[in-house]
């Protein structure tokens, strides 16, 4: 495919950008950071008509098979409330609107396993977590992301041609950040803001292709993450002692993932290669 990815120069962007090149597709990054060079345009999201001219095509070039939207301000507490809710919500508007306008049927983005309720300093419903149970937002970042799977289900809903999958990814990790797992066993505490997730880069690379070739029109939502926790302690052991009372559906198995994965393996086949127990 022809593929427009936003957000290319950032931490999961760089390597959805390379492993999706290594797979034979043809990637324009679109940032507003990055240097010169081919396969790249520097684009301000929050701009309509920077947006529909890039996915227009670049120098009167081939329009695009597929948009993958991560160009967004990448997590809370990083810009003040106001301004990530006037970046991200309006870059996905237009990024979407200028998908739809253009003729461009297929789209993936990145949503967030903060809707989930994260950091969860009110208990989860459930353990595992898992996409059945309504978003709860803790954040304004979160309460954007809601917004742009509400606003990905009206869109389907007026163009049912219209493919558009959120990928609820967990914390991205890169090979390098697993030197520092080891210490997170001292505290539990330390890491259950996300029931102790993450996604190797890698693998969240691999999810957006699996929804760029499979995924039917219509909109759906997709918990990604690695299949195991960032612990060396056992699942049993830690929500017994950070999340008692909470109901437990089915085996938690000793570092299985707590953050459900089981629909993106069903109906995506997505299957996590990469732990940090590898350390590769």
């Amino acid at each position: 495919m022809r593929i427009a990815l936003t957000g290319s120069s950032g931490k999961l962007g760089s390597v959805v950008a390379r492993e999706l090149r290594a797979s034979g597709h043809d990637v324009v990054g679109l940032d507003r950071v990055g240097e010169r060079r081919p396969g790249f345009l520097q684009v301000d999201l929050t701009d309509y008509g920077q947006v529909v001219d890039a996915l227009g095509g670049i120098d009167r070039g081939p329009g695009f098979d597929a948009v993958v939207h991560l160009g967004a301000i990448p997590a809370p507490g990083i810009r003040t409330d106001v301004s990530t809710f006037h970046n991200n919500m309006p870059s996905t508007f237009n990024v979407f609107w200028a998908a739809v306008r253009l003729g461009i049927r297929r789209i993936v983005y990145a949503s967030s396993e903060t809707v989930l309720g994260l950091p969860f300093d009110v208990p989860p419903p459930y353990i595992p977590v898992d996409e059945e149970y309504p978003p709860r937002p803790e954040s304004v970042y979160s309460i954007v992301k809601v917004l742009e799977e509400q606003l990905a289900t009206e869109l389907v809903r007026w163009y049912p041609d219209l493919s558009i999958t959120a990928l609820r990814f967990s914390n991205v990790m890169w090979p390098e950040d697993y030197a520092t797992f080891p210490a997170f066993d001292a505290d539990p505490m330390l890491r259950k803001w996300n029931l102790w997730g993450y996604i190797d880069a890698r693998d969240g690379a691999q999810a957006i292709e699996r929804a760029l070739e499979v995924a039917p029109a219509g909109f759906d939502r997709f918990i990604i993450a690695a299949a195991d926790t960032v612990m060396s302690r056992g699942n049993r052991e830690l929500v017994a002692q950070v999340f008692p009372g909470v109901p437990v559906h089915g085996e938690l198995g000793d570092h299985d993932t707590l953050l459900s994965i089981d629909k993106a393996r069903r109906l995506l086949g997505f299957e996590p290669r990469h732990s940090w127990r590898d350390r590769t």
